[in-house]
C-alpha cells in the first residue's frame, strides 16, 4: 500500500512539471551537455588503448609488445576518482566550478593531442607514451567534470534524455577520433590527422563558453578532506543507501557479460568474418545510439522505477538471442537482429540507469561522487570480462548465455524490493525541482 501511494504520488508530481520532448530537446541545457559530451568522447580512441593510436603504431610496424605496454595509458580512466576530489574543491578562476575545469581541460587537450602528432613512433616512442598517457589524464578529467556538469545542471525530469545526448556526443566523437581520422591519416598523415583533432578539440571550448550555469550550484567544500569525506558521507547517509549502492554494482551485469566476449563469439563461436564482424560492430553502435535516444523519451514517460525495470527484463531477455545464434549457427540475419535488439535494449536501460546514478549525486559533491559510482559499476564489468573465457571453455557458447540471462536476476530482484525506495526518491526530487521553480 505505501509503495503504491508513492508511486502514485511520483506520478503525479512529474506530470506536473513534466516538460514536453520538444521542450526539452529545445532546452540549451541538453545541448550544452551534447557538445559537451562530443568533447569528453573525441580524445579517447587517441590515446593508448583507442583505435587510432593502435593503428599508428600497427602501421609503422611497431612490435605488439610496446602497442601491448601502450595499452597502460588508459589507466586514468580507471582511477579518475582519486583525483576529483581536488576538482569538487578547487575553483579555477574563470567561468565557475565545472565550466572552469572544462575550458582549462579542453585548452590542454588540444595542446597535448598536438604534441602527440608531432612525435615519431619509431624514433620517439618513449615521448610519445608519455605525452598519450598525459592525454588520457586530462580526458578523464574532463570527463570527471563533464559528469559533474550534467548532475548540476539537468534537472530530474530531463535526465533521461541528458543520458541519450551523452552517449550521442561520446560516441559520435568517438567514431570521428577512429574511423574518420585513419582514413584522414591514410591521405593526409598521421600528423596531419592529429593535428586536425587538436583542431576539433580546440573548436569545442565553444560549447563550455556557451554553456549555461546551473541554476543552483552546490556548496564547495571548505577542505581537500572534506572534498573527500564528505561525499563518502552524503551518499551512505541516506535512506536505502547500501540498497542503491549494490544496485549500482549489479543492475547491468548480465548485459556487460552477455557482450565481454562478442567479437570473440561471432569470429570463433559462430564463424563470421571481419567484415561481418565489422557490420556487427557497427550495427551495435547504432543500435545503442537509437536506444539510449528512445529510452531518454520513454524516462520522461514512465519515471525511474518503471524504466528501470522494464529495461532490465527486456536487457535479461535479449541475451537469449545470442544463444539462438549459438544454436542456430551462422546466420548473418540472425546476427543481425540479436546485435540490434539486444544493445538497442541495452541501450535504453543504459538512459534510465545513468539517470539513476545522477539521482544519487549532490552537486556539492557531483564531481567525486559520480567518479566514485562509475567507477563502482565498472567493478562487476571488469570481473564478469574476466572469467567470461572460462565459462565458455566449461560450458560452451549456448549455456553461456544462458548463465548471462541468469546473472541479470540478482539485479532486478533488488530493484523490485527496493521499489517504494525508488519512488520515494523520485517524488523528493520532482518536489524539489517544482519547489526551485516556484
Amino acid at each position: 500500500m505505501i509503495a503504491r501511494h508513492a508511486g502514485r504520488e511520483c506520478d503525479e508530481l512529474r506530470a506536473a512539471q513534466k516538460p514536453t520532448l520538444l521542450q526539452a530537446l529545445g532546452d540549451k541545457r541538453i545541448m550544452a551537455v551534447l557538445l559537451l559530451s562530443f568533447a569528453s568522447g573525441l580524445p579517447f580512441n587517441l590515446t593508448g588503448s583507442g583505435t587510432a593510436l593502435q593503428a599508428w603504431l600497427a602501421s609503422v610496424h611497431v612490435d605488439i609488445k610496446t602497442i601491448g605496454i601502450f595499452s597502460l595509458a588508459g589507466v586514468p580512466y580507471v582511477l579518475k576518482f582519486v583525483w576529483a576530489p581536488l576538482l569538487d574543491r578547487y575553483l579555477p578562476p574563470l567561468l565557475g566550478r565545472r565550466r572552469g575545469w572544462i575550458l582549462i581541460c579542453q585548452l590542454c587537450l588540444a595542446a597535448g593531442i598536438a604534441a602527440m602528432g608531432l612525435c615519431s613512433p619509431k624514433e620517439e616512442i618513449s615521448t610519445l607514451g608519455a605525452v598519450a598517457l598525459l592525454v588520457a589524464f586530462l580526458s578523464a578529467s574532463q570527463d570527471i567534470v563533464c559528469d559533474a556538469y550534467r548532475v548540476d545542471v539537468i534537472p530530474p525530469a530531463e535526465r533521461g534524455l541528458a543520458a541519450a545526448s551523452t552517449t550521442f556526443g561520446y560516441r559520435t566523437a568517438a567514431m570521428l577520433a577512429s574511423t574518420v581520422l585513419i582514413l584522414i591519416a591514410h591521405v593526409a598523415g598521421w600528423e596531419r590527422a592529429y593535428f586536425l583533432m587538436a583542431d576539433v578539440m580546440l573548436l569545442t571550448v565553444l560549447a563550455t563558453l556557451r554553456a549555461p550555469e546551473p541554476q543552483v550550484p552546490g556548496r564547495r567544500p571548505h577542505t581537500l578532506v572534506d572534498a573527500v569525506w564528505d561525499p563518502l558521507k552524503d551518499l551512505l547517509s541516506r535512506h536505502g543507501a547500501w540498497g542503491f549502492l549494490l544496485l549500482a554494482l549489479t543492475y547491468k551485469v548480465g548485459d556487460a557479460f552477455a557482450l565481454s566476449l562478442y567479437s570473440a563469439f561471432m569470429l570463433n563461436g559462430v564463424g563470421f568474418s571481419l567484415p561481418e564482424l565489422s557490420l556487427g560492430k557497427i550495427d551495435m553502435t547504432l543500435s545503442t545510439m537509437a536506444g539510449v535516444a528512445l529510452g531518454g523519451w520513454v524516462y520522461l514517460r514512465w519515471g525511474m522505477f518503471r524504466s528501470l525495470l522494464v529495461f532490465g527484463v527486456g536487457q535479461a531477455c535479449t541475451n537469449l538471442l545470442y544463444m539462438w545464434l549459438a544454436l542456430a549457427g551462422k546466420q548473418l540475419w540472425l546476427m543481425v537482429l540479436a546485435t540490434t535488439v539486444d544493445t538497442a535494449v541495452g541501450g535504453m536501460g543504459q538512459a534510465a540507469f545513468v539517470a539513476f546514478l545522477v539521482s544519487q549525486c549532490s552537486a556539492s559533491f557531483s564531481a567525486t561522487q559520480y567518479a566514485l559510482l562509475s567507477a563502482l559499476t565498472a567493478v562487476p564489468r571488469t570481473l564478469v570480462n574476466a572469467i567470461a573465457g572460462y565459462v565458455v571453455a566449461s560450458v560452451g557458447w549456448a549455456h553461456f548465455f544462458v548463465i548471462t540471462f541468469l546473472t541479470a536476476m540478482p539485479g532486478l530482484a533488488l530493484l523490485l524490493a527496493l521499489r517504494r525506495r525508488v519512488n520515494e526518491l523520485e517524488a523528493r526530487e520532482v518536489s524539489a525541482a517544482r519547489a526551485a521553480q516556484v
